[in-house]
């Protein structure tokens, strides 16, 4: 007998899988570890192809071809039809670099590598992702590397070694030991990397094929056993949260869950198998890869029409709409497909699955060519979505680890090789600051130098890896080589004292033992640049601290050119000053202090350049973003600047002066 039997706890089981990844994509409290629902999929993935493999294997009929002309009926028509969906939607709703993307997304699914893809851009729970309709067929490209690579090995191991049993084993052991390394070494790697992920569904084979002598279990022992499982579930999709290492060793709660729970229903029928076997829950079950395939889209492109918080009601609107989406794709698209009524034959099916790859894989190519196509968008709309991009020459002017550690910091000034007055020192802020520090260098006849380092503190001991450190060493250096009378510095300073706005505390300074601690971070900047600004004035500079410009909860140019696009106005976009000043008051206050305590050391302040009377900090002004994301200045935001600029461009000595004479006397 070559045929699985059927089993309805399994369907069950994939609908706890479903809800629960679902609802964490939506935001439901309490379901804050919900992305473990995918590893379900994982393990029950693993058992039951294997399950089909081997069985076929024992009765002399398995086929490689066939399998694989199985899964693509099985897979890709759905997959196929949703892609060609959000091509459609994107159309309508995208920027040009969000639509480009979405075609390079395409290109790598359609290829079963969407996980390389996703892998190197931001992680699976950044803000960014929220963008990117297509970021959860990443599981689907580890499935589908999973059953190219899988039926080969399992064949060649059954065949050649008496123990294949253990060799698997082996396998799985070996995985997940990267995994467990990778977690903390390449965390981005251990998530998305079929290696780092073979153990979970390597757990379901294992579980397929042991002997099934091995396997028996009492009816009292079946009873514990799977109520275990689903409480291991549980505790990991109600316990866990994105700030959890994963996958990793915390992977070992769902996966051992769903061991549990198939190996105990395999033996007896268990409370937790009749409550997993309810219609409710298996009809849940049957459509789950078509209601995950349909969800996220969803989400995402409701997220672009919205461009605000989802409420409880139009979230529950939106999680019905997905289901509907999801039953509809699977009654009239996975079903006649599966049940042979269209396509019958395999190679009518490997054929329509290669042209479908070949068509869906040249669309999503012609976007990158085409750069998203942005003809299709508003002159206005265009304009917003073109703020985010920083010209070449600004981006030539920040150290990020790409170019070589010596690349020359950049000067502006007329002649631009004259020797500074000004260092401005800082992070990328101080890039995103050139179109102001260009005009007022140009207008006040001085030259500037911008040691320019991203994700890097200008002060000593606080710097963020060994590149930061080397390109502050380098900073002074130019101290010492130029005859600059007056150092700035600049930064996104909250980003060191508080993370950034999803929580994220890796630049945040740490404690001595590596944690994260808001009071402990707080003293420390305080010192560090209490030292720095000591160090400078005893070597006669004048030190002028930039404060931080209002960082937007959202990112302007993405929402401003959605809404121009939806014809939505866009003249109430901002955030209220009253949130700025809270969140930056322990920063303004430090900085008032040392003005206050000495009158070598200014302070300059965008905010009121930025922020009207009425108390709104605004992301447009007259048709313009004034932001590239939502911490850096658009080119048009940082120009509102060139006043704060003021006070310290004109107390430098003019470039036709006596160079280090006058800057001496400046100090």
């Amino acid at each position: 007998m070559t045929s699985l039997v059927y089993r309805r706890d399994i369907d069950g089981l994939r609908a706890v899988a479903v809800i629960a990844v679902v609802l964490f994509h939506f935001g439901v409290p309490g379901f804050s570890g919900g992305f473990v629902g995918v590893d379900v999929f994982f393990v029950i993935s693993g058992y039951l192809i294997t399950s089909i493999i081997w069985r076929q294997r024992e009765a002399g009929r398995f086929s490689f071809v066939e399998f694989w002309a199985r899964r693509a009926r099985r897979i890709l028509p759905a997959l196929f039809v949703l892609l060609a969906a959000v091509l459609a939607v994107g159309w309508f709703l995208m920027a040009p670099k969000d639509y480009e993307e979405l075609g390079r997304s395409v290109r790598y699914q359609v290829m079963f590598a969407s996980n390389l893809l996703f892998m190197r851009q931001d992680g699976y729970f950044d803000a960014a992702s929220d963008l990117k309709p297509l970021l959860h067929t990443w599981s689907l490209a580890v499935e589908e590397q999973f059953y190219i690579v899988f039926p080969l090995v399992l064949t060649v191991l059954a065949s050649r070694l008496k123990h294949w049993r253990l060799a698997l084993l082996s396998l799985l052991l070996m995985s997940f030991g990267l995994s467990v390394w990778a977690v903390a070494q390449h965390p981005e790697k251990a998530f998305f990397l079929l290696p780092m992920r073979a153990w979970e569904l390597l757990a379901g084979a294992l579980l397929a094929v042991a002997p099934a002598q091995k396997k028996r279990l009492t009816a009292t022992a079946a009873q514990c056993i799977s109520l275990l499982g689903l409480s291991l579930i549980l505790i990991a999709v109600l316990g866990y949260d994105k700030h959890t290492p994963f996958p990793g060793a915390a992977a070992l709660l769902p996966v051992l869950g769903v061991i549990a729970l198939i190996w105990a229903n395999e033996c007896h029928t268990t409370w937790v198998g009749r409550v997993l076997s309810l219609p409710a829950m298996v009809g849940l079950g049957l459509i789950s890869y078509s209601w995950y395939l349909w969800h996220w889209p969803v989400f995402v492109f409701a997220s672009y029409i919205n461009v605000g918080q989802f409420g409880p009601w139009l979230t529950s609107a939106l999680i019905v709409l997905t289901l509907i989406l999801g039953y509809a794709s699977w009654r009239w698209v996975e079903t006649p497909f599966r049940e042979r009524r269209l396509l019958a034959g395999r190679r009518q099916i490997l054929t329509a699955a290669g042209l479908g790859i070949l068509v869906l894989g040249l669309a999503g190519q012609a976007l990158r060519w085409t750069d998203g196509l942005p003809s299709r968008l508003s002159e206005q709309a265009l304009h917003f979505a073109k703020a985010s991009e920083w010209r070449p020459e600004l981006m030539a002017c920040i150290t990020d680890g790409k170019q070589p550690v010596d690349t020359p910091f950049c000067r502006y000034g007329e002649p631009a090789d004259a020797p500074a007055q000004v260092l401005v020192w800082g992070d990328s802020h101080g890039t995103a600051l050139i179109p102001a520090l260009q005009a007022s260098a140009k207008r006040h006849g001085v030259n500037v130098l911008l040691a320019s380092s991203a994700g890097c503190l200008p002060l000593e001991g606080l710097e963020y890896g060994a590149r930061c450190a080397h390109d502050n060493r380098r900073a002074e250096r130019a101290l010492q080589a130029e005859p600059v009378s007056d150092v700035m510095l600049v930064a996104r300073w909250s980003l060191y004292l508080y993370g950034d706005a999803k929580g994220d505390h890796e630049h945040a300074l740490h404690d001595s033992n590596g944690r994260y601690d808001r009071a402990t971070a707080e003293q420390r900047f305080a010192q560090g640049l209490r030292a720095r600004v000591e160090q400078l004035r005893k070597a006669g500079y004048r030190v002028w601290l930039m404060k931080e410009a209002p960082l937007q909860p959202f990112n302007p140019p993405y929402r401003l050119s959605r809404m121009a696009m939806l014809g939505q106005p866009t003249d109430h976009v901002g955030m209220p000053l009253a949130d700025h000043l809270k969140q930056k008051a322990f920063i303004n206050t430090l900085f008032d202090q040392f003005a206050a305590a000495d009158p070598g050391v200014k302070v300059l302040d965008p905010t009121p350049q930025l922020c009207d009377t009425s108390g709104f900090c605004r992301a447009e002004k007259n048709g313009n973003s004034l932001y590239a994301d939502d911490n850096h200045l658009s080119e048009v935001g940082a120009e509102l600047i060139i006043p704060v600029l003021q006070p310290l461009f004109e107390g430098l000595p003019a470039k036709g002066s006596s160079g280090l004479d006058n800057a001496n006397t400046a100090r």
